[in-house]
């Protein structure tokens, strides 16, 4: 890959969607992107046309036609699939930088931790789905699940997030497992909001220190 790949991880309330929407704002202007390359943001589930008919079908309450977790997990491996191959890969391999609210890891959290299915078995569809991509960054923004609920009081909540405190609980057990097996960085989303932002520029200067990029 060519170019660079990062991805924001969390449980639901933990400010991706924002700190994504200031990283596209402020890399631009950075001068860490090489002339000629692009930065493309993105999200899982919905990062393709049809993953977003996907993601109707995956967060949509339903009274009575709910995706059985098996169903679930195999159509959060499509979209996946999908967007890897239309959106992801291309732009690795054309050199620009892609960022991505939530990538495979988010599947073995809510589904495999979440909804206790079969952990190896997510790893087979991950492989499968991904292409063997890895992110060169991740970075999960963490949150306490009372936090997490807090900010969310007002907001109407897609059928994932309707699951519950200790369904959210088991996630965040998850993505703490992940992060330290994977050796993510990990940032406080406790913090201010911009205190958020300038943990995460940092990390992305160390990336590109690092790997004299």
């Amino acid at each position: 890959m060519k170019g660079i790949f990062i991805v924001l991880e969390g449980i639901d309330g933990c400010g991706k969607s924002t700190q994504i929407q200031h990283l596209s704002k402020w890399l631009p202007q950075s001068g860490l992107i090489p002339e000629g390359s692009k930065l493309i943001t993105t999200r899982e589930p919905g990062g393709t046309k049809l993953g977003n008919s996907i993601r109707e079908l995956l967060l949509r309450n339903y009274n009575d036609n709910s995706p059985e977790p098996l169903t679930e997990l195999l159509l959060y491996a499509a979209d996946r699939a999908q967007h890897v191959s239309q959106v992801i890969l291309p732009a690795l391999n054309n050199g620009h930088w892609v960022i991505s609210d939530r990538f495979s890891s988010s599947t073995m959290a809510y589904q495999g931790f979440g909804r206790d299915l079969n952990k190896r078995m997510i790893e087979k569809l991950e492989d499968i789905a991904t292409k063997g991509i890895t992110p060169n960054l991740t970075l999960l923004l963490d949150i306490s699940v009372t936090e997490s609920i807090k900010r969310r009081s007002n907001n109407s909540k897609d059928r994932m997030e309707s699951e519950g405190k200790i369904f959210l609980e088991r996630v965040s057990d998850g993505f703490k497992s992940i992060a330290k097996d994977k050796k993510w960085i990990t940032v406080s989303s406790h913090e201010k909001e911009e205190l958020v932002s300038k943990a995460i520029e940092k990390e992305i200067m160390n990336l590109l220190k690092k790997n004299n990029l």
